[in-house]
């Protein structure tokens, strides 16, 4: 028997009988989910079923206010729910997430759970509880789990994402502060450009998680609307009208965090454009962290055959053949889920071409993926800046001596003696190993003290970012 192993129980839904674990919650239709859908071990995210939970214990008091369903009949509901929301019952959860398009599976096994607790909750004798009936009133799996999702993906941004962005933000600038007195050279092509202070670099990895924040605020926004009123196709048939107000009121108040009504349900219910744009959000600040994790390890190759301008935290050994290699493991980490944020968005992507007509059909995935986004984010941004950008360390001396040995030294000349006076001189400096300061300096191209003003590598960086 898939699922709890040992004595069986026999349940009854719509289409007849099936065999339970004799200790499971859950009832005929999640059994059947079991045995229909064996295909990768993996369930719905914990913040989804946080979600399922709030959500049927506000249907529940809204029912009961409404003289939808019996007052302790509602209370049990309530309480199990909250069970649900708080983890106590994960382990009923037994659905893999590659299922019903509509996620229908996953609603009766919260339905079946939480009728089944709190029958245990009421106490024998008393009246039954119903999955459908009672527990699903006014709802439809049509509209509970588009709400789900919802619900799940903005409090994942508010609660977990946001923060440790604006850590990662607040650990850039400290930073780019830190390193401003730093000159090194700039590059361009990964060639040689004129320079640039250390700080100015990572100033402009700061306004990148910066513009990250806000382009994830703003995804968020558009979650805010629930499709939960909707019903079976997005006429709300079978709910009282005052339903869905009522229930997203509870559901703001559960969570702390604002919700509304959708302005319309049949695009609530039939496109999943909000969650494919806060995939997209998601997928920029991925794009955003392997730029700026990629730069960290190349400024820090080496250490002494690189670039070597950085030295990044030691973790662990590097290699199993080379002692003392130390690698950049934490830049490998973020640059890996960037890739797997980028992987998952495209998911979302397919998943969001897929509403058919009144309802779309890929709403597992699209949960998975994109609250999967959001937690893999969420703790790669905390990890780099706990593991490797704190203990982030510039090598000054060696900055330094890059910049007095690059041939882009001679750009700031151009304007004085001209381009191509500039790239002789350049093309000499590389043929010979002479610094462009010493061939100036031999071939008296400028006075001393004019060639020193130019050739002074700060005043060469400008007073922009960074400072």
């Amino acid at each position: 028997m898939a699922g709890k192993a040992g004595k069986t129980r026999i349940e009854r839904d719509s289409m007849g009988e099936m065999e339970v674990p004799v200790d499971a919650l859950w009832g005929a239709s999640t059994q059947r989910a079991v045995l229909n859908f064996p295909v990768s071990g993996e369930r719905f995210p914990r913040r989804f079923i946080q979600a399922l939970g709030i959500i049927k214990a506000a249907a529940a008091g809204t029912n009961a206010e409404l003289g939808v369903i019996d007052g302790k009949i509602a209370e049990a509901i309530q309480a199990a729910a909250k069970e649900v929301a708080d983890g106590v019952l994960d382990d009923e959860f037994v659905l893999d997430v590659f299922q019903t398009g509509s996620g229908t599976s996953t609603n009766m096994n919260a339905n079946e759970v939480i009728a089944n607790r709190a029958q245990q909750l009421l106490g024998k004798g008393s009246e039954s509880i119903h999955p459908n009936d009672h527990v699903n009133a006014s709802q439809s799996s049509n509209d509970v789990i588009p709400t789900a999702l919802h619900v799940a993906a903005r409090q994942g941004i508010v609660e977990d994402l946001l923060p440790a962005l604006r850590r990662l933000h607040a650990c850039l600038r400290r930073k780019a502060e830190e390193f401003d007195a730093v000159v090194k050279i700039g590059r361009t092509h990964l060639m040689d450009a004129t320079p640039v202070r250390l700080g100015q670099e990572f100033a402009g990895y700061a306004r990148q998680v910066e513009l990250g924040v806000t382009r994830a605020e703003a995804a968020c926004e558009r979650l805010e609307e629930l499709a939960l009123g909707g019903t079976a196709v997005g006429t709300g048939l079978n709910r009282p009208p005052d339903f869905p107000v009522k229930a997203i009121a509870r559901i703001s108040e559960a969570t702390g965090i604002a919700y509304r009504e959708t302005a319309d349900h049949f695009e609530a219910q039939g496109g999943r454009d909000a969650a494919v744009e806060a995939s997209g959000a998601l997928k920029t600040i991925a794009v955003s962290l392997y730029k700026i994790a990629n730069d960290i390890r190349l400024l820090g190759s080496g250490p002494r055959c690189g670039l070597g301008e950085l030295t990044l935290p030691a973790l662990q050994p590097g290699s199993s053949i080379m002692p003392g290699k130390v690698n950049p493991v934490i830049c490998e980490s973020v640059t890996q889920v960037a890739a797997q944020v980028i992987g998952n968005d495209a998911a979302v992507t397919v998943g969001g071409l897929s509403g058919h007509l009144e309802l779309n059909v890929f709403i597992p995935v699209i949960a998975r993926n994109l609250l999967e986004s959001i937690r893999l984010l969420t703790n790669v941004s905390n990890l780099f800046v706990e593991k490797c950008l704190d203990g982030l360390k510039a090598n000054r001396d060696r900055a330094e001596s890059l910049v007095e040995g690059s041939l882009a030294m001679v750009t700031v000349l151009a304007p004085e003696i001209g381009y191509d006076a500039a790239a002789a001189i350049a093309k000499e400096s590389f043929a010979t190993g002479k610094t462009v300061r010493e061939l100036c300096l031999e071939k008296k191209v400028l006075p001393p003290d004019r060639l020193e003003r130019l050739l002074d590598p700060r005043s060469q960086t400008g007073d922009g970012s960074g400072s």
